[in-house]
């Protein structure tokens, strides 16, 4: 009931902003009749269309056009250029209406003679209308099309003055040509197409006063075009509820239409109560109609109408298609509910839905945002099994992936297959490339990639300068970062503050607090304005220091500018606490974020079970666990990581072969310490299948062991009698341990 009245609601605002609303499109003035009014008042006779009265002709006239007419009809498969020769210079345009007037009934007669005449002079506007009105009669509604649309195509010195003439015309000349009303659908039909919406609006007005409705097919088209214009979307429910007082029955088209209108203003309650209400209009909403409601949902994130619209839609026995799906997994995928989304996925499937490129780079990259780049990997192996074709976007997002977890090499390999394979990288391809060499410190590749960008002739952007700045700033050089940015602004680009950010937290990593809080103070006087992420770097140099009051201090600065903490703010503030020793007030900060309903992440989680861990207490450990599932934050890599190492110390080798199955199965993967743990663990407990398994499975993975696991695998090795797997573990330690090569993964 509640639903009712808002809509009703909003179908009466609009009835009574007409005036307001009477401005059409493009500056002209939108025709405007209040039909209700029209119909209390008592008009509704209809006008009778009018006889068509040709012209007279004259003896001569009368004998020219027998001639023709004969002509024509006796020797109608030899060509009419030939044939009619002797007669083109007498010919005039009213000798072919009324040449018209004999051979009616012969439709390809009258296409032959029009086309004729067509090429000697332009036919008058009469003459066209009538031969249109014959095409309609002959049901060639494709040719009444072109026919009106060729007028149009022609440039008029007077487009309004040209629609109201032709309307009158084809009026003129409907009773005694044709009579077929379908001529009129055609003639609406190619004003919308032309974007003449105005002149269609009036033909329409016209039109009701002879007694013809435009069918509903044509007025979707209107509705259709109308909404795709600039704040068309309320002009188009307007003449949604006008056209339905004058006698359009609306389908289910009609109301998808307006169902997305209501969407692209936000007016989703509306949108909603109009899906339910086209039933009792006789009309059943069909996939679309669920899809576009459901598209809405998720965007404004109402996951909970998102899964009702689906059951609704399923007991009704609609199936919902890619698009659907690719609106629920967008959503779960911003939630950070990633195995939701492929959950998703997989039933897509079952339901022989084939989900297109969109909805695998959607989960792609929502992966790859999250973290669990194997997880993204797998399914950009699946998609290609699929024959799913990866496009840019596709590539780019799993190359973005690699490039954040430092997987350069992978990230390289993709980035040759996507050029290999026609594919051309754009400026953001380029800019996850270079902050990932940044990032990994290898500079030389990031400004060859650089100087391959600008070859290329793209350009790069403030973004691709900020990589390069920070990746310097990471190796401690700062000032040539400084100088690269001051570069960057002689060339006419505008820093932003995330490429003062970088030099600050360059000079926070090399313990120049002091410098990087003389930068901010700069900042606050000529600019950029100081944001979240300046303050948040600040905080992590005191905190890393073990400055927590300072720490405190920045929190407290950055609060008093108005300045939102970020979850990353509050994560920094918890490790500071952690690393320093003060558990009891990380576990304060969480109780107070949870209360503030700040939503904390896996990494806040994490800082305060690793702690509890160090400290020996897996009790406490798991409840923080249970705590955080039943706040719906997912676990990642390093939350698996640190129950297993916990699990391992305190000897719980059955819970920590679970969870390594379990990390495994969500596309997750073990460090190298975690590996070391679960070995020597399993080993302890004299259960070496395990453990042999996991040191081939760690070999494997290109992750390097220590020494302490390589002699306990030499030594089973040679009591077993493999020398030569003997051999290879002592060449193995001897590269990886004692030559200093080692890459444990230590966390």
């Amino acid at each position: 009931m509640r639903r009712c009245i808002i809509f009703s609601d909003y179908c009466c605002q609009i009835l009574a902003n007409r005036a307001r609303l009477n401005h059409g499109l493009n500056g002209s003035v939108y025709y405007f009749r209040s039909y209700s009014r029209m119909l209390s008042s008592g008009s509704t006779e209809m006008r009778p269309f009018p006889d068509y009265s040709p012209k007279r002709k004259t003896i001569k006239d009368d004998e020219l056009v027998h001639g023709i007419s004969t002509t024509i009809k006796l020797r109608r498969f030899e060509p009419l250029h030939r044939i009619l020769k002797p007669y083109e210079s007498k010919f005039r345009s009213d000798h072919l209406i009324w040449v018209l007037m004999k051979i009616k009934s012969d439709y390809k007669l009258v296409l032959d003679l029009f086309d004729w005449a067509c090429l000697r002079r332009d036919p008058t506007l009469e003459a066209r209308c009538i031969v249109v009105h014959i095409a309609a009669g002959s049901n060639d509604l494709q040719t009444a099309h072109i026919l009106i649309h060729d007028f149009w195509a022609k440039p008029k010195l007077d487009v309004s003055l040209s629609c109201t003439h032709f309307t009158d015309r084809l009026i003129y000349t409907y009773k005694d040509w044709g009579a077929d009303p379908h001529v009129f659908d055609v003639f609406f039909q190619v004003l919308v197409e032309l974007g003449m919406l105005n002149d269609a609006r009036i033909l329409f007005d016209k039109l009701l006063s002879y007694g013809i409705v435009i069918s509903v097919d044509s007025c979707n088209l209107f509705l259709s075009h109308l909404s795709n214009t600039s704040d068309g979307s309320e002009m188009a429910i307007k003449f949604f509820i006008e056209y339905l007082e004058v006698g359009v029955h609306w389908n289910t088209s009609s109301y998808n239409i307006i169902i997305h209108s209501l969407c692209r203003l936000e007016k989703i309650k509306e949108a909603h109560y109009l899906l339910l209400q086209m039933e009792l209009k006789g009309c059943l909403p069909d996939v679309v109609s669920y899809s576009t409601l459901i598209s809405r949902y998720c965007y404004v994130g109402e996951l909970q109408n998102v899964l009702k619209l689906i059951e609704e839609m399923k007991s009704k026995g609609l199936k919902p298609n890619s698009h659907t799906f690719n609106s629920i997994i967008l959503l779960l995928c911003k939630t950070g509910k990633l195995s939701e989304a492929e959950m998703i996925l997989r039933e897509m499937i079952v339901l022989g839905v084939h989900p297109d490129n969109v909805v695998y780079t959607t989960l792609i990259d929502g992966f790859c945002k999250f973290g669990n780049v194997p997880a993204a990997w797998r399914l950009f192996d699946e998609m290609r099994d699929r024959k799913v074709t990866p496009d840019f976007i596709s590539y780019t997002a799993i190359i973005h992936g690699f490039c954040r977890t430092g997987k350069m090499m992978d990230a390289d390999k993709l980035f040759h297959e996507m050029v290999s394979k026609g594919l051309e990288p754009d400026e953001v391809t380029y800019t996850a490339l270079i902050d990932g060499y940044c990032k990994t410190g290898q500079m030389k590749e990031a400004f060859s990639l650089h100087n391959q960008m600008v070859s290329m002739g793209l350009s790069p952007n403030v973004i691709t300068y900020t990589a390069l700045a920070d990746g310097l700033c990471k190796r401690g050089e700062v000032d040539i970062a400084n100088e690269l940015l001051h570069e960057v602004c002689r060339k006419g680009l505008q820093l932003n503050v995330c490429s003062y950010n970088s030099i600050v937290n360059g000079l926070c990593k090399m313990g120049d607090i002091g410098e990087a809080e003389e930068l901010m103070s700069q900042m606050e006087v000529a600019g950029p304005n100081l944001d979240t992420i300046t303050y948040t770097t600040l905080m992590d140099a005191y905190c890393k220091a073990g400055q927590m009051a300072k720490a405190h201090k920045v929190l407290r600065v950055m609060l008093d500018k108005g300045l939102q903490p970020t979850v990353v703010t509050f994560n920094v503030l918890m490790n500071g606490f952690c690393m320093s020793g003060m558990l009891e007030e990380g576990e304060r900060l969480l109780k107070w974020m949870l209360e503030k309903g700040i939503a904390p992440n896996a990494t806040t989680y994490n800082s305060v079970m690793k702690q509890y861990c160090i400290r020996n207490n897996m009790r406490a450990t798991i409840e923080m666990f249970k705590g955080m599932s039943a706040s719906g934050v997912m676990p990642d890599n390093n939350t698996y990581n640190i129950l297993i190492k916990g699990h391992c110390k305190q000897r719980n080798m059955k819970e920590a072969w679970f969870l390594h199955k379990e990390m495994a199965k969500k596309g997750f993967i073990l460090t190298a310490s975690s590996y070391i743990a679960l070995i020597i663990g399993f080993c302890k407990r004299k259960k070496f299948v395990e453990a042999r398994e996991l040191f081939e499975e760690m070999r494997r993975q290109g992750l390097l062991a220590n020494r302490e696991i390589y002699n306990i695998f030499v030594d089973m090795n040679y009591e077993d009698g493999n020398m030569d797997n003997t051999l290879e573990l002592c060449d193995e330690i001897i590269e990886n341990c004692l030559v200093g090569k080692s890459k444990n993964e230590h966390t």
